[in-house]
């Protein structure tokens, strides 16, 4: 190296203190952080462009004032904000660098804006001379925050959406499995199968009526089959089936913490139709407060989660079903007329099995051909003495009931079929208003158990099962039939 070349450090050593000085305001003027210099009592010394930019504070207004009293004297609720807890002033007090993002500074002309500081502390010799606070507004970085939040909060709704209604459909098909289709080629189902042709293409209400048993979900399912909605599945909801305080969240959905045991968000059946068909099963159950929910959701076409302060609007065609005769409800005061009529838009009666006996072979055959799938056994030949039984029995648990008498036959037979669920039945018609020898008290026994099963429509368990029905444990019931040879 000639001796005319410098190294840097010998330049840097050759600038003059003022050089120096000049030097490094042109950096702190040329960032794009605000900068302020404070003395010991923290009093601004120096005050960047970029500092005046951001605060509307001039470094002339602001040099040799407290900065605190300027843009840092309350939170952002408008509490007071004491300069002592301040952590800039701390760190004159301490020496410790300081760092927040949780904090706002206020503007000369009274707005506020998020803040990201730090501040250092200048010691000279060990004593503490002063301080740097570097600052910047963080609004573009919330705001980008929030937006990703938002996103990601959409995309854990759209997930849990999908979940539910993945874990919907799985259930549907296995609901659906071996479902059948409208069967019968009486009047009373011709009338209604034009009916569900007419009605099926439009977004209207349908309230179906007819008894338990009779295939009123059926008809809902040839309705949204037959309907612009066929695309997504239909979601159903047994309005008899759960208790009142679960029937909201059910049908509307809940936020996490809306009540106790809610720890996670939980999508309705409202929300999860949205675009398609909502089956409302058991409609003539609901409770009066349910009835006032129910209706306003009809009205507004929107609904609003448990917990949420937020409402959603909703696409949704209501089909709803009941066994009950909803106009004597009205009449009687225990359902809402407003109701009745917004749903009773479009009624379909189903025919009871008695007066469609035309369809019973068609109807057997078919599912003992189902059963039979389902059981893994070979479907049997109906006898046409059996026939003629099916055709004369009055089956006041219609088509359900004709399926658990073809079922527990089918379990019960080996090569021909047997059917002494119906024989029995029978055997009651036969006797009934007539003097005759009383039963052996075990066959007595059987005898009203199978009743008992029948008005159930076979069920066991349950709320509206047999044992529910004949005051016994559903261990002790199904003990007794195993005794008697019923399973």
């Amino acid at each position: 190296m000639s001796a005319s070349q410098n190294s840097p450090a010998q330049s840097h050593s050759a600038l003059s203190h003022s050089e120096l000085s000049h030097r490094y305001q042109r950096i702190l003027e040329a960032m794009s952080e605000g900068v302020y210099g404070l003395n010991a009592a923290g009093h601004a010394t120096f005050v960047n462009p970029a500092a005046e930019r951001l605060t509307g504070w001039s470094q002339a207004e602001i040099e040799g004032q407290s900065i605190h009293r300027f843009h840092h004297h309350s939170h952002v609720d408008g509490r007071h904000y004491p300069q002592e807890d301040c952590p800039i002033y701390q760190t004159l007090q301490t020496g410790i660098t300081a760092y927040s993002d949780q904090e706002v500074f206020w503007r000369k002309d009274g707005s506020w804006f998020p803040v990201e500081y730090s501040s250092t502390a200048i010691i000279d010799n060990g004593v503490i001379t002063g301080a740097v606070v570097v600052f910047k507004d963080i609004s573009e970085r919330l705001q980008h925050q929030r937006s990703l939040q938002a996103a990601l909060d959409q995309v854990g709704q759209l997930q849990r959406q999908l979940q539910a209604e993945n874990q919907y459909l799985q259930q549907e098909l296995r609901d659906q499995q071996g479902e059948s289709e409208l069967l019968g080629q009486s009047d009373g189902m011709l009338q209604l199968q034009h009916s569900i042709r007419q009605v099926a293409p439009t977004p209207s209400c349908v309230l179906i009526l007819g008894e338990s048993g009779s295939g009123k979900e059926l008809v809902a399912r040839s309705l949204h089959q037959q309907s612009p909605r066929a695309a997504k599945p239909m979601v159903r909801v047994n309005c008899g089936a759960m208790a009142e305080n679960l029937l909201e969240s059910e049908l509307f959905g809940h936020e996490r913490g809306a009540f106790t045991g809610a720890h996670q968000r939980r999508i309705g059946r409202f929300e999860q139709a949205d675009g398609s068909t909502l089956f409302l099963d058991e409609i003539g159950e609901l409770s009066a407060a349910a009835q006032v929910k129910l209706l306003r959701v009809l009205q507004e076409g929107e609904i609003q989660r448990l917990g949420s302060q937020h409402t959603i609007k909703v696409d949704v065609r209501i089909i709803a079903a009941t066994h009950r005769d909803l106009a004597a409800m009205v009449q009687s005061g225990q359902f809402r007329s407003d109701l009745y009529f917004r749903l009773n838009v479009f009624p379909l009666h189903v025919p009871p099995l008695r007066e469609r006996q035309a369809d019973i072979p068609l109807l057997a055959t078919h599912l003992l051909q189902r059963l039979a799938s389902r059981l893994n056994r070979k479907a049997p030949a109906l006898q046409p003495a059996q026939l003629r039984q099916l055709m004369n029995h009055p089956w006041p648990g219609n088509v359900r009931e004709l399926a658990n008498v073809l079922e527990h036959g089918l379990i019960l037979s080996s090569d021909q079929l047997q059917l002494p669920l119906l024989q029995s039945m029978t055997s009651l018609q036969d006797h009934n208003g007539q003097e005759t020898k009383p039963l052996p008290l075990q066959e007595a026994e059987k005898q009203h158990i199978l009743r008992a099963l029948n008005y159930c429509g076979g069920m066991i368990g349950g709320d509206k099962g047999t044992a529910r029905l004949l005051g016994l444990p559903v261990s002790t019931l199904r003990s007794r039939m195993k005794k008697l040879g019923l399973l």
